[in-house]
């Protein structure tokens, strides 16, 4: 099968990347998570705590529900709980930089997933390739509407590390194609599929002819589906997402949408425990490790469906 190909392949990456740091060197992790309502947050901490308990690591796992100081708390708390190193999924853009250098100041090595600080990054960055995965959608939704028309864009939460790069992404397929008007954008606060029914409703409703919606995380985009829907716009209403859930995937399967990119939840998981292992052990890395997303659509989506990176 094509994606086990891939998935084997990015865990040769990872196993590469493992070298020779030695497991054993790790007693107890730390997973603070932003929000584990969110099922991409959700795998993600799936695939840390799978493969941890694989090495025998025990994994402390403190969820933020989206709110930073709460999420400032717990971080202060787990450095208290002789964990030997952070994996950090920051809550927001505002106060990510607290927990980290908390963590610095108590000798404890920091790899940020998904999120990263501005001005206070970890020792080592793993998230999506989101610019490169948010052109793919876009390109391909630009597509599916012939190249030309009005487009709305639904952003998740301002100034976060995916927000900014899918918005780069997806601005560069725009720049692309002249036909293409940006002619409305919102950005949303928790990345749900309420705000994108809410967004889609309100900017469908000021932009009628609206025939293409990127929406930066597949609740958006379901939330966008249900707008169209609703709105009773006459044109056919192309719509990208982002992530892969493995809520939103059945219903792409069904076209329900039009694409979304599939992150490598789990392998980011796996990614993120070799990399904590490798700080420990005191070895140097990246300071980004970007992992490609997968352009899904209604023709590939049972793939993933049946087999989730």
């Amino acid at each position: 099968m094509k994606l086990k190909a891939t998935l084997m392949a990015a865990t040769a990456l990872a196993a590469t990347a493992f070298g020779g740091a030695q497991a054993q060197e790790v007693e107890r992790l730390g997973l603070a998570v932003s929000n584990l309502q969110a099922d991409y947050f959700n795998q993600i901490k799936i695939g840390v705590e799978q493969y941890a308990e694989e090495l025998g690591i025990e994994v402390i796992t403190v969820d933020a529900k989206n709110d930073s100081a709460t999420q400032v708390s717990q971080v202060q708390d787990l450095l208290t709980q002789d964990i030997d190193a952070l994996i950090y999924l920051p809550a927001g853009a505002a106060a990510a930089t607290v927990p980290t250098r908390l963590a610095r100041q108590a000798g404890i090595p920091v790899v940020n997933v998904d999120r990263n600080a501005e001005g206070e990054p970890g020792d080592t960055f793993i998230a999506t390739d989101n610019a490169t995965s948010a052109y793919e959608v876009c390109s391909h939704i630009i597509g599916l509407a012939g190249g030309e028309g009005q487009m709305i864009m639904i952003h998740g939460q301002r100034g976060t590390t995916p927000e900014v790069e899918r918005t780069k992404g997806c601005m560069r397929a725009i720049e692309e194609n002249e036909g293409v008007e940006l002619a409305a954008q919102q950005w949303s606060q928790q990345w749900s599929q309420a705000e994108g029914l809410d967004i889609t409703q309100n900017l469908l409703q000021a932009n009628p002819d609206v025939s293409i919606i990127f929406a930066q995380a597949d609740g958006l985009a379901l939330g966008a589906a249900q707008g169209v829907k609703v709105s009773g716009v006459d044109q056919r209403v192309y719509i990208g997402g982002f992530d892969g859930d493995t809520t939103a995937l059945p219903i792409l399967v069904e076209g329900g949408f039009d694409a979304t990119a599939t992150q490598q939840v789990r392998g980011i998981g796996r990614l993120a425990v070799d990399s904590a292992i490798q700080l420990v052990a005191g070895e140097e890395l990246p300071s980004e490790q970007l992992l490609p997303g997968y352009l899904t659509t209604p023709e590939n989506a049972q793939e993933f469906v049946d087999e989730h990176p």
